[in-house]
């Protein structure tokens, strides 16, 4: 894919890597072995860039409800992006991971709620930067401090009450990002219940990039969501609302930008299911 707004490419950011108002972002990450992506970054990562890790930076403690990997407080995430060198709506910041954009477009997503629009996806991810023949380091880079206040887009997410109350509506669409047998209740991994937000249809998120983790151009992207019946909203889930973010992304890419996030995705929609049963 071409540089766009959304996504650069490793030639782009191999020029630009002594460039002082760009800033990198490692999200490498494992659900399964959540210490797994900070210690990828400690042996090798693209030099000057900095990690956020999915569990304690870009996500806040989980409880009850909510889902799995609820969105983080703006105020604590924000610091954590002044600290990292960030200034709101003036650095450019590029993110990566090696997992097909599932994490780089979480912060891609909540970089863009807080209000900052000047953020882009590492096309190939660290994968594609190797292939390139571009270099790793372990140096940890010293960030210069910088000034991050944000200014939250609350009618980017949306809620349990909000899904309930509006996804049946004509101009309303909800869209179930998990892999079909997820959504078609044939697999259930992680959650104690398998199934699908009723009236959801299925977009699978890693449709969005090839299997080397290429984000589509932006005719494939439209092409994948030209079935979509027309819709000035389109509510968009996933297990625990990090991979929703790869859709939100591809739909963005594809020049639809009535995508909003329902944070706690099918983990927080499910929770209240298992709620009801012990309270039978």
């Amino acid at each position: 894919m071409t540089d766009t707004p959304f996504v650069v490419s490793a030639a782009w950011l191999h020029e630009h890597l002594n460039d002082s108002q760009v800033v990198i972002v490692d999200c490498r990450f494992s659900l399964a072995d959540p210490e797994l992506g900070r210690k990828q970054y400690l042996t090798n990562h693209i030099q000057g860039a900095h990690y956020l890790d999915l569990n304690k930076d870009l996500s806040a403690t989980v409880g009850r409800h909510g889902g799995r990997h609820p969105l983080p407080n703006a105020s604590e995430l924000a610091n954590k992006l002044a600290n990292i060198g960030i200034n709101f709506q003036e650095t450019f910041v590029v993110a990566y991971d090696d997992s097909r954009c599932a994490f780089a477009a979480r912060l891609w997503w909540l970089l863009r709620y807080l209000g900052h629009d000047r953020i882009a996806i590492l096309d190939g991810g660290l994968t594609g930067w190797l292939t390139a023949g571009y270099p790793v380091t372990e140096e940890i880079p010293s960030p210069s401090p910088g000034s991050f206040v944000p200014q939250v887009r609350s009618h980017l997410v949306v809620d349990i009450q909000t899904v309930k109350a509006r996804k049946d509506l004509p101009e309303v669409l909800l869209v179930d990002s998990r892999e079909s047998d997820r959504y078609r209740g044939e697999r259930e991994p992680i959650d104690p219940i398998a199934g699908h937000i009723p009236g959801a249809v299925n977009y699978p998120w890693q449709e969005a990039t090839n299997e080397r983790g290429n984000l589509h151009n932006e005719s494939l992207q439209r092409q994948r969501w030209a079935d979509l019946k027309p819709a000035d909203e389109i509510m968009v889930y996933c297990g625990s609302g990090v991979t929703a973010c790869v859709n939100l992304l591809s739909l963005e890419i594809a020049g639809i930008d009535t995508g909003k996030l329902y944070a706690g995705s099918w983990s927080d929609w499910c929770s209240y299911l298992v709620s009801e049963e012990s309270d039978r």
